[in-house]
């Protein structure tokens, strides 16, 4: 097939690009470079069935006639990180909210299957974990911008359940949980990456608040693997997944595994909310996913574990510093 992967430079749609490459398909990535990177296509951009188009979503025109000529569609674009989204809250908005409209359109006009990121950012400060499809959600104050993410990627879900519901778009969504490996930056706000980062360079690791709020950390083959599946399998239209791990673990236990894997000296300094993002930050203390409903549809399991993750999280930032793999780390 030919496939259009918006925001297709981006950490987790070039590895989706990387991997529908390798399973026989044209791909062409969609991408502004505001969060993307060429630097993400180096690997396979000279790859005969890949084309890399640098705009945005936003040009509904374009956006039609790439639908038009494409068999399928996944749309990863949108505004991502923490730091990234507070620092441009109405960029990320109109990004998250008119970018999703406009793909859903026009895979509407062109009866085009359509695989949604959306994230676990919807769930908000829901208290029953783990988190379900089903349940209810709890977001913050709308003065608190850190909530304006949640609602955009809400408003992107109701948009897919309206298309499919009204108009039989066959349309999946999957919520992502933390999702992390090599090619990724620290420049948003990314915790294990700039923890990776601080440690190798033996700056300071920095957990922010009280480091007991927990945190599931997926490997983005893992989830390339399952949006896959999901997409080749039958009667995922119109459904929500959770997709990411189920293993958890404590911000401040992180930093410590991470320092250690590192065989850094850096110290593991606690720093305040509100010192790093202002007063529109809120945080939640646990986000773990249930993953029975993906694992009943297409039988995904999560197959890397957070060590292993996080030594090919080192490695390869090591390679991108180019500074010495740490003694002792297992060989990948």
């Amino acid at each position: 097939m030919r496939i259009l992967v918006t925001g297709g430079a981006g950490f987790i749609g070039s590895h989706l690009a990387e991997a529908l490459l390798e399973r026989g398909h044209e791909v062409w990535a969609l991408d502004d470079l505001s969060t993307g990177r060429v630097e993400n296509l180096r690997s396979f951009d000279r790859h005969p069935r890949f084309r890399f188009l640098e705009a945005t979503v936003l040009d509904q025109p374009l956006v039609n006639g790439l639908v038009a000529q494409c068999d399928r569609v996944f749309h990863l674009a949108a505004a991502v990180g923490v730091k990234y989204v507070l620092e441009n809250p109405l960029r990320s908005l109109i990004t998250n909210i008119r970018g999703t409209e406009s793909v859903l359109e026009a895979c509407a006009e062109h009866g085009r299957r359509v695989l949604l990121f959306s994230s676990s950012e919807v769930y908000g400060k829901g208290v029953s974990v783990p988190f379900s499809e089903d349940d209810d959600r709890l977001l913050g104050p709308t003065h608190k911008l850190r909530w304006s993410y949640a609602a955009g990627k809400a408003v992107d879900e109701c948009l897919a359940q309206g298309y499919w519901q009204q108009l039989h778009l066959p349309v999946t969504i999957v919520r992502c949980f933390n999702t992390c490996g090599p090619r990724q930056s620290s420049a948003y706000g990314m915790v294990i990456p700039s923890m990776i980062q601080r440690a190798l360079l033996r700056q300071p690791i920095l957990v922010f608040g009280d480091g007991q709020q927990s945190r599931c950390f997926s490997a983005v083959s893992d989830v390339v693997s399952g949006v896959i599946l999901l997409a080749d399998g039958s009667g995922t239209e119109g459904e929500i997944y959770n997709i990411g791990t189920d293993e958890e673990v404590a911000i401040r236990d992180l930093a410590q595994r991470i320092k250690a894997m590192c065989r850094s000296d850096s110290p593991i300094e606690y720093v305040a909310y509100e010192d790093v993002y202002g007063n529109s930050f809120e945080d939640m203390r646990r986000r773990v996913p249930n993953l029975d409903k993906i694992h009943r549809a297409v039988g995904y399991r999560p197959q890397v574990a957070l060590d292993q993750l996080l030594e090919i999280t080192i490695r390869d930032t090591c390679l991108q510093m180019n500074v010495p793999v740490p003694m002792g780390l297992a060989t990948a």
